[in-house]
């Protein structure tokens, strides 16, 4: 298929799903309980919510949404220490836009610049090095978030802020890592998972042999998986093929554009300025060891965190926010007692409810309020 039309056919869909009914006919453990299946990213949630693939699956496969978002990931602490050093009068603070709207104790990064902070919103860190060489006179920091898909770019940034000497550029880095947080979901006592939809995004960057723990340590089966509909219909039958016949294995449904051995010139940059941190907390989960990259040496100039002091304290969500559950599969969001009541899109008290790519931001644009109104 070459046009993005062909991955959205409703007539190959409803071959899929007929397939897909057909298999879990077949699977003992579909008799006893739903098969789960985590989708890991977040992109994968908001495409079955959009496309309304959960509805359409027979009932006896539970999806589960994983922690794939990035930035509802992000522990309310970095989300102060970003204030505090966008709150100083030489810093022009820039963000990606979903970042600017995550809530921290106190306020998001949107009210610190309604309160005369100078936050921008960039659509890249090469926009914000642009910034530094507009500005000289200003310390110009750029807020790095995501998954190995963004941290080469900021890598090649920080490359290049130091091949032309500019001396105002700094990144606070909030970078984290896909496999670690895998693990530790895997580790969790209170979730039983079948299978995976691999993260797409992630794995063009590191490929797929990253993920061979999951099969040969976990026996579970992990399926990369494309973003349009029936690339998500494909891999869980992909999932449901493995699990029918006993096989854990990783395979690649969305080889067309992840390349089995990654990318290496990402990957060799990704390697040259950052390095694992010991351990990295994420909202919700807790620390998780070696799940955050942090700047190298080399390349200490280029830290925020080296260049400024910040509060850089622990702080534990709202009570009521459930978004630790919700991240770790255990509940769904609609069923977090704050959904679509004190925590909306508008007025997000938990972090999944600020990104499109949130599970509760998701099933809350989709009709995740008429689900819950329906089993009250």
């Amino acid at each position: 298929m070459k046009y993005v039309e062909e991955f959205r056919d409703p007539e190959k869909a409803q071959i899929l799903l007929h397939e897909i009914d057909k298999l879990v006919s077949e699977i003992d453990i579909a008799k006893q309980r739903p098969i789960a299946i985590m989708e890991v990213c977040g992109g994968h949630t908001h495409s079955i919510f959009r496309y309304g693939l959960e509805g359409m699956l027979p009932k006896e496969i539970e999806l589960v949404h994983g922690p794939g978002c990035p930035v509802c990931v992000l522990p309310m602490g970095r989300v102060d220490d970003c204030v505090a050093i966008a709150a100083r009068p030489e810093v022009i603070f820039t963000t990606f836009g979903d970042a600017m709207r995550v809530p921290g104790s106190q306020k998001s990064l949107l009210q610190a610049k309604a309160d005369g902070a100078d936050v921008r919103m960039v659509y890249s860190p090469m926009d914000a090095l642009a910034l530094a060489r507009k500005n000289p006179e200003r310390e110009v920091v750029f807020f790095a978030i995501g998954f190995e898909t963004t941290i080469p770019s900021t890598a090649l940034t920080i490359q290049q802020a130091k091949a032309e000497g500019v001396k105002n550029f700094t990144v606070f880095s909030n970078h984290i890592t896909i496999v670690p947080t895998i693990k530790a979901i895997l580790d969790s006592p209170d979730l039983q998972l079948d299978g995976f939809l691999g993260p797409g995004h992630v794995s063009m960057v590191i490929g797929t042999q990253p993920y061979a723990f999951i099969s040969r340590h976990y026996k579970k089966p992990l399926v990369v998986a494309g973003f349009e509909p029936l690339d998500v219909l494909h891999s869980i039958w992909m999932v449901l093929k493995q699990i029918r016949e006993g096989r854990a294995e990783i395979e690649n449904q969305y080889a067309r554009i992840v390349p089995e051995e990654g990318n290496s010139p990402a990957l060799a940059a990704l390697s040259d300025v950052y390095e694992l941190r010991e351990f990295f907390e994420w909202r919700g989960l807790g620390s998780i060891d070696h799940s955050g990259v942090r700047i190298r040496a080399a390349y200490r100039d280029f830290d925020a965190e080296a260049r400024f002091a910040m509060p850089n304290i622990k702080i534990a969500d709202p009570k009521s926010c459930q978004c630790g559950e919700v991240l770790k599969g255990v509940i769904k969001p609609w069923q977090c007692k704050v959904f679509g009541t004190s925590c909306t899109p508008e007025a997000p008290l938990g972090a999944l409810m600020v990104s499109s790519e949130g599970a509760c931001a998701a099933y809350f644009q989709y009709g995740g309020i008429k689900r819950r109104e329906a089993v009250s």
